[in-house]
């Protein structure tokens, strides 16, 4: 491992970080990678937008950094919703749906300067949607859905079609659900 003093260089410390994404089952944040290396936080995300530029698909969420590979991913359906709920109500409906085995892959709204706003959240379980609660707290941030009036999208996976429905039964039953 080349180095100066005790960083990592470079081309060889992007290198690590992919193959470090590659390796984890859960999402590293810029903090551990900078640890790992030697080097600042933000030199990570320098490295990272690097790495994007040059097509990897590492998706930064609330958690980290995770090496998007549709070879690992599971999930055979994939659906987007429409959901509507106040700001209070986000863990009820977060819960909901990973409770029923399926995955929330992002949030999305529509902005009326930006146009349409997409946040990864790649949530698979209750220990997921607790870290990112924690964190939405934690760093005093905003609901993208706050911009909406509560309005907006997910896309969701799972492994069945059933736990697709069941998971869209329960929000309609809840009231978030909108229908056309």
């Amino acid at each position: 491992m080349r180095s100066e003093g005790n960083k990592v260089l470079g081309e060889e410390r992007r290198h690590l970080i992919l193959t470090w994404l590659k390796e984890s089952d859960h999402p590293l944040s810029g903090k551990v990678l900078a640890d790992k290396t030697n080097v600042s936080r933000q030199v990570i995300v320098q490295d990272v937008s690097l790495l994007k530029a040059k097509g990897e698909p590492i998706i930064a969420t609330s958690r980290g950094y995770v090496y998007f590979s549709e070879i690992n991913n599971a999930a055979n359906f994939t659906t987007i919703i429409a959901v509507c709920h106040r700001s209070e109500d986000t863990a009820d409906e977060l819960y909901m749906l990973v409770d029923r085995g399926v995955s929330v892959k992002n949030v999305m709204v529509e902005h009326p300067i930006y146009g349409d706003i997409t946040g990864s959240l790649m949530l698979k379980n209750r220990r997921d949607v607790d870290a990112f609660l924690h964190e939405l707290k934690s760093k005093q941030a905003s609901l993208l859905s706050q911009l909406t009036e509560g309005v907006h999208l997910h896309t969701i996976e799972a492994e069945t079609q059933e736990q697709l429905d069941e998971a869209k039964a329960a929000l309609k039953a809840a009231g978030y659900l909108l229908e056309q």
